[in-house]
């Protein structure tokens, strides 16, 4: 969430990027600001009664040794006022500050300043394009029907089994799918990501963390009784690693990396977009995570899209690469590109990953901070980015490298998958 310090510091520029979202925070933030000078002036208030009360605790044992117990008695009858005036500043303070609390967390990250004011997807900004765009044969098909074609992937049994977003992989479907999950690790490892293999529930302290709590709650699966939640990506069990942390400057950057299942209810998503894997309930994603300095985080934002890219190209595939708008920008990030990889037989483009720098936002929330070389405490700036999501990565992979007599496999994929050709 938002810091106090921006908001008293820099109201002015926060909300001007707030307005790309398209979102007047000014009265949440002015209110925001009038519960902090309550509570800072509580505090002030506070800190001199307490300070009365040690001096008087002092006055009486001076008194007790020099044998005025009486005087000492009527002093403790002062303090005894001050004790409960100090707990009712302190039930106050703690008051103002869930205030705070609660309304700072309805208050979205506030954009970068490259972050343009659009509204809808079709105001995103494309930033970068490569590969040519496959010429398919007369006969080409969507991914669905290859896949049942080739007995990649059950969509049926899925159902049957879970319920629909739930697909069965099978025979080179499966062996397809765990290669490039390896692929992804593999290239992770060489650009200095150390593997993690995370729990897939996570408590209520980690969803907060990285801003799924209280937002998106009705997006996750929810297990009542043990109250834990399925992850929807594998970055909020790998950046809640560093919740409640203390770093040194030397420690950063951190780089994470993790494949993990991921489980989505995507609640009122409907129609032709959703068929196949395009959309699924439970799907694989091999995920990057950096914490990083915030005099460093957009360089290494950059760094981490051109991580994405090499793995795009080294599958062959088409894409380009959206700026997000305001409008379209997720809750918690300052400034996210997404990846979008061309499906020749669909005639459409696919989003298959986001790289995001959240600044101060999660950090704030997670309540990880570093000690600089020169002694102060700071938020360090959180990074994140799907490297990549398998499903519209299969999908793509399987309509663009068709042909006439089958499914051609990417060269980089080949020794992973031990076969060149689905056929």
């Amino acid at each position: 969430m938002l810091t106090i310090q921006a908001l008293r510091e820099e109201k002015d520029r926060v909300l001007q990027a707030l307005s790309k979202r398209h979102i007047d925070a000014s009265a949440d933030i002015e209110r925001v600001l009038e519960w902090d000078a309550q509570r800072r002036n509580t505090q002030s208030m506070l800190d001199d009664l307490l300070a009365q009360s040690n001096t008087l605790s002092r006055e009486i044992g001076g008194l007790i040794r020099d044998g005025k117990k009486e005087e000492a008695e009527a002093i403790k009858s002062q303090t005894a006022d001050l004790k409960e005036q100090s707990a009712s500043l302190k039930t106050q303070m703690h008051e103002l500050e869930a205030s705070i609390q609660a309304l700072l967390c309805t208050i979205p990250n506030a954009p970068h300043l490259d972050v343009i004011a659009g509204k809808t997807p079709e105001d995103n900004v494309e930033t970068f394009r490569a590969g040519e765009m496959p010429k398919l044969h007369a006969g080409a098909v969507p991914h669905w029907e290859l896949a049942e074609r080739y007995k990649l992937i059950d969509f049926e049994l899925g159902s049957k089994v879970t319920g629909a977003g739930f697909p069965f992989y099978r025979g080179k479907g499966a062996k397809l799918q765990r290669a490039l999950i390896q692929l992804f690790l593999d290239r992770a490892d060489a650009a200095g990501y150390e593997e993690y293999i995370p729990p897939l529930l996570i408590n209520a302290e980690s969803g907060f963390g990285t801003g799924q709590l209280p937002d998106k709650e009705g997006q996750m699966y929810h297990a009542v009784a043990d109250d834990l939640f399925l992850i929807p990506t594998g970055e909020v069990p790998l950046t809640n690693i560093y919740r409640d942390t203390l770093l040194k400057e030397a420690e950063l950057p951190i780089k994470l990396c993790g494949y993990t299942p991921c489980f989505r209810r995507e609640a009122g998503s409907y129609g032709k977009d959703v068929r196949g894997l395009n959309r699924l309930h439970q799907f694989d994603k091999v995920e990057i995570v950096q914490i990083n300095h915030p005099e460093q985080s957009y360089a290494t934002l950059e760094a981490m899209v051109d991580h994405v890219k090499g793995l795009l190209e080294a599958l062959e595939l088409p894409y380009r690469i959206l700026r997000l708008c305001g409008g379209d920008m997720g809750f918690t990030s300052a400034m996210t590109f997404d990846f979008e990889v061309f499906s020749a037989a669909q005639e459409r483009w696919l989003e298959v990953s986001s790289v995001s720098n959240f600044e101060t936002y999660q950090a704030n929330r997670l309540k990880c901070r570093f000690k600089g070389n020169d002694g102060k405490t700071q938020l360090v700036h959180t990074l994140n980015g799907s490297a990549l999501a398998l499903p519209r990565i299969v999908a793509s992979l399987l309509e663009n490298h068709q042909d006439e007599s089958g499914i051609r496999i990417p060269t980089a994929l080949q020794a992973y998958c031990g076969f060149d050709r689905i056929d």
